[in-house]
Formats: C-alpha cells, sequence, structure tokens
C-alpha cells in the first residue's frame, strides 16, 4: 500500500504530515461515587469550531436515560432538538423546544450489564459567534446485545441571546455520570 504523503515526500524530499486541526483542550473522568455533572469552562475563543467526544454511563436505572448539554450555565428554556433513533429493526424521529437544557445523546443507563456505555461524538458549529444562535450535532449509541442498543443522530439548538459560548456543561437527565465516564474537549481549527 502506498501513502499519499510518503509519495509526496519522496518526490520533493519532504516528510509530509497531516496538520493539527483538531487540538486536546481538556478532558475530563469521573471518579468513584459518580458526578452530577462533568464541566468545561473557560474554553478558549481562538478555535472555529468545538468537538466533545467521549462514554458515559448514567445511573439511573431505567431506558430512558438522556444525556444533556447546558451552554454559558443558561437554564432558560433556551434549548431546542431533533431526534433519529434507530435500534437495529425500527428508526423514530422526534423533536422538543423550550427545554432547559438541549439533548445530546440516549444515556447507557445502570439496568445495563455492567461495562456498556454511549459513545458519542459531538459537534458545536461557530461557538465564538456573537451574532448567531449555536447549532450542535451529535451522534450518539451503545450495544447491549439485545434490543436496547441503539444509535442516535441528534441536532440541537441554543436559541438565547447570542453570545460566545464559554462554559459547557454535561449532566444525565436522571442520576449521576458513572465512573469511568470520560469527555474530552477539542478545539477545531
Amino acid at each position: 500500500m502506498i501513502i499519499p504523503g510518503i509519495l509526496a515526500s519522496s518526490k520533493t524530499g519532504h516528510l509530509w504530515a497531516p496538520s493539527q486541526d483538531y487540538v486536546s483542550i481538556s478532558t475530563a473522568t469521573v471518579t468513584s461515587g459518580g458526578t452530577a455533572s462533568v464541566t468545561f469552562s473557560s474554553i478558549p475563543t481562538t478555535y472555529t469550531h468545538l468537538q466533545i467526544r467521549g462514554i458515559l454511563r448514567s445511573s439511573y436505572a431505567l431506558s430512558n436515560t438522556a444525556i444533556l448539554a447546558t451552554f454559558n450555565s443558561d437554564s432558560g428554556s433556551n434549548y431546542a432538538f431533533h431526534q433519529l433513533v434507530g435500534n437495529g429493526s425500527t428508526a423514530t424521529a422526534s423533536s422538543q423546544a423550550s427545554n432547559t437544557s438541549t439533548t445530546i445523546a440516549r444515556g447507557a443507563y445502570d439496568g445495563l450489564t455492567a461495562g456498556i456505555f454511549t459513545a458519542l461524538v459531538m459537534d458545536i458549529f461557530d461557538y465564538t459567534s456573537t451574532s448567531k444562535n449555536k447549532t450542535v450535532r451529535t451522534l450518539s449509541g451503545y450495544d447491549s446485545n439485545s434490543s436496547d442498543g441503539q444509535s442516535v443522530l441528534y441536532s440541537g439548538l441554543w436559541f438565547a441571546t447570542p453570545a460566545a459560548i464559554n462554559r459547557i456543561d454535561i449532566s444525565s437527565n436522571a442520576g449521576n455520570l458513572m465512573q469511568y465516564s470520560q469527555l474530552s474537549l477539542y478545539g477545531i481549527r
């Protein structure tokens, strides 16, 4: 197999390396006992977009666990989301508006076999803009080797007075985020 960068470097004498488009800003790992939320604060304004990658599990015992995000400590009814959920046999879509947070994932819950976590990748677009509302996109899912496995695509909206995002809080709609849950925040150039 020929890798394009190696081929180009053999022609020019220069090594090729991919650019550093994703820059790690912070990582949070939940320790023993769990936590109500994970917070990223003092987010630098030097990037175009943000991305959060992670694995999560809620201590809530029921299957309707949702993973939520709020921005800049805004707990007003300024959020909306749309979701498309697939479970291997059916797909459903729904939406909600005027919420106090935006749902970003279906959470693996404590009623599942130990060690099952929701995986998610969330993009936050134009987070420094002070002239437009913020939109997010999340792909998430978990596999429990049963009918509980899900794959979910979310789009979310924060429609408060436009402001740069400098704080993100991630939580569960019920229960705590459990030990070994981990979230990483990246800046996208």
